[in-house]
Parts: structure tokens; sequence; C-alpha cells
């Protein structure tokens, strides 16, 4: 991957204050909030006051497993759904974590190139993929 289409440590950290934000000023439960590079390594993260203590791996998990798959988490909710067993197992064999739950999405630059995911945990699944996209918009880039 050549580094103009590289996710940037101040942009992922960026996202992560806007994503706060963003549930800050909508009144939403402390969240905490995971983004990942293209190779689904945490690029950076954090959890906000309050937030309870699995808040980063379940947002790890989002995130990870959106990246991983190369798909939103809403999709791979409605994966779980139909295909539990599947999901279930994929799950035990990734070597990364590993949670189809609604609540992150993956970024793309200006040429639409996946550089990689941010997930959030703390409110509903929509509350999490709401600030998760907030803040991929405040740092110039975009959702896939």
């Amino acid at each position: 991957m050549d580094t103009m289409s590289a996710l940037t440590l101040l942009q992922a950290q960026g996202l992560i204050t806007a994503a706060f934000a963003a549930a800050r000023a909508k009144g939403y439960k402390p969240m905490g909030v995971v983004v990942v590079d293209a190779a689904g390594q945490v690029k950076a993260a954090a959890r906000e006051d309050g937030a309870s203590a699995l808040r980063m791996d379940i947002a790890n998990g989002k995130a990870s497993a959106a990246i991983g798959l190369g798909v939103n988490s809403r999709v791979l909710a409605q994966r779980a759904k139909d295909l539990p067993a599947f999901m279930t197992a994929l799950a035990s064999v990734s070597a990364q974590k590993f949670l189809p739950q609604t609540g992150a999405v993956l970024i793309t630059d200006a040429a639409g190139v996946v550089v990689g995911a941010a997930g959030a945990s703390g409110g509903t699944g929509d509350e999490d993929e709401e600030i998760c996209i907030a803040g991929i918009a405040a740092v110039g880039l975009s959702h896939g």
C-alpha cells in the first residue's frame, strides 16, 4: 500500500475525537472506539470516561470483523443471523477479534480504496455506527 492511501495516526485519532463529540452531542452512553488499518491492526483506540470495561474489546471485534471480510458490520450482523454456524466457526478460527454486530464501518480514501475500519461500542448498534460515520467524515474520509 502506498502512503497516499494509508490511514494515518493523526486521522485515526481525529476520527475518535470526532466520534466522541458526536456521541456527546446526542447524549449517548460513554463509548469506546477502535480504528484499525487495512491489515486489521489497531491504529488508535480510546474509551471515554465511564464506558464499561468490555467496550474496547467489542469495538475492536466489530472493526476487525469488518476489515477482515471487507464489509460493514451491519452486513455481518445479517450474515450472522442467516449463517450462525458459519459465523461462529469463523470467529473461532480468526486470529483477530471477530464480532459480527452492527457498529463498525469501512473507511475509504478519496479514490475509494479501503484504508481501515472504525468500530464503536457503548450505545445501540445504530448509535455506534452513527458515531463512526461522523468521525470518518470529520477527518475528510468516506465510509464504505
